[in-house]
């Protein structure tokens, strides 16, 4: 996998963290929900693509 997809998939899991833990000082947002998904979607997107090629 090259450095660039890891990079991703490290920050898609860290906003993860980072989300769940909003949630559960402060209250959830739906916005955050939605912006994790895009930012999910698009990695799993990318590794697929690096993987094919």
């Amino acid at each position: 996998m090259p450095r660039a997809t890891k990079s991703m998939m490290v920050l898609t899991l860290v906003m993860l963290v980072v989300i769940t833990g909003y949630t559960v000082a402060l209250g959830s947002s739906g916005w955050l929900w939605f912006g994790w998904v895009v930012l999910g979607l698009t990695a799993i997107g990318t590794a697929a693509v690096s993987r094919s090629t």
